[in-house]
């Protein structure tokens, strides 16, 4: 139970993403919260960090209306579970992150709580549904946003709101060393490196994988030589493994974060899945394309709502289309290849990329220049001394 003197924050994160951001709040907090304790659901890095979660968090790492189907009984067996343990521990506050899906209805359960309630990322209201924001309101005391121009769509109805930053500014991936990659797997300083990002949920790696397959199949094509990195997680490694064993340029497969990082720093050009990984490529400055396909079913329900011209956030953010985008029936094997091509064979192309990157990460910043967690922490403490 929950201690005075030994505050209890009751943590949910429900993908990869939010295990990260999970992982570093509990550092800061740490140095924010005397004795803070940690109990919910996350991942191999907030178990790192001493999490012990509830149950693997994978089980909740589904998305899209044709994958969520085939799960929702697993889901609804999770949600109960998950209520009555944070209704036994009674913690100091609960904090959900991200995974909206899933926090938001654990949240409506535990209305009228003894305990705040609070959600790290604010849900994108402001591309689809904005009406969100009023039931998003109606269920938390505080959120925590990652974007400048989010809290207004939250203070409107009544709910507190911070911009605290984007949390890819903590990322090391601007610290990789390609030279000590391309040394450790004997690539010459001059030869091209691809690095295929197929995404880190199942869904995604089941409908990319064989395309970006037909992308290289292509660029061996035309007669280029490359090698080929595939960055990947240790939920989905053996995946991966068996799907890309076949495909062309010597495929790597690397799995932890440094390692991540070196490969792209080593890397002429990404190709990956719209996320969270096209901000740390960025951040590495890495010339990318964006790539992602729906099933048809979850992508009409999509476009039907959606109210933004771009999904990546660099694009969002500039309001131009400074990384290419191919969704749906254009993400497909030529427009794939015509356009990692072109940031081959067009430095100007991937120099402009450059300067977009870095003008868009700095509007990811917030006003006091702390690190996001850090941020994120100082408003929690607040929160918790009132």
């Amino acid at each position: 139970m929950n201690e005075p003197c030994k505050p209890l924050l009751y943590l949910v994160a429900g993908e990869a993403s939010g295990d990260f951001l999970g992982a570093r709040l509990m550092v800061t907090l740490r140095d924010e919260i005397p004795n803070v304790q940690f109990a919910g659901v996350g991942g191999a890095k907030m178990e790192a960090q001493g999490l012990n979660s509830l149950f693997p968090i994978t089980d909740l790492s589904v998305m899209g209306v044709t994958e969520v189907v085939p799960q929702i009984f697993n889901i609804i067996r999770r949600l109960n579970q998950t209520t009555k343990n944070i209704k036994f521990l009674q913690p100091a506050a609960l904090i959900t992150i991200d995974s909206p899906d899933f926090c938001f209805r654990l949240a409506a359960k535990l209305q009228n709580s003894n305990f705040p309630l609070l959600h790290y990322v604010a849900p994108t209201v402001w591309a689809w549904r904005p009406s969100r924001a009023a039931k998003i309101s109606s269920l938390y005391d505080h959120i925590l946003c990652l974007l400048p121009f989010e809290p207004p769509y939250f203070k409107r109805e009544g709910l507190n709101a911070s911009f605290v930053g984007h949390p890819i500014l903590e990322s090391s991936a601007k610290n990789g060393n390609g030279k000590k990659f391309r040394k450790l797997y004997g690539i010459k300083p001059k030869d091209i490196v691809l690095c295929f990002l197929p995404g880190s949920r199942d869904t995604e790696i089941t409908k990319l994988i064989p395309i970006f397959l037909k992308v290289l199949m292509r660029l061996k094509q035309e007669g280029r030589k490359f090698r080929v990195v595939v960055p990947t997680h240790q939920g989905i490694i053996e995946k991966v493994k068996m799907k890309i064993k076949n495909w062309p340029g010597k495929p790597i497969l690397v799995q932890t974060e440094s390692e991540k990082y070196d490969a792209f720093s080593a890397s002429n050009v990404a190709l990956a899945a719209s996320g969270t990984v096209s901000l740390e490529l960025a951040l590495a400055n890495v010339p990318t394309v964006i790539a992602y396909k729906l099933s048809p079913i979850t992508a009409w329900f999509v476009k039907k709502a959606i109210k933004v011209k771009y999904i990546n956030l660099i694009n969002l953010i500039l309001d131009k289309n400074a990384v290419p985008e191919l969704l749906q029936e254009n993400c497909c094997p030529k427009l794939l290849a015509e356009n990692v091509t072109r940031l081959l064979d067009y430095p100007e192309i991937a120099k402009s990329q450059s300067y977009d990157f870095k003008s868009a990460l700095e509007l990811l910043t917030n006003a006091e220049k702390d690190l996001p967690s850090v941020q994120a922490a100082k408003v929690i403490s607040q929160i918790l001394r009132k």
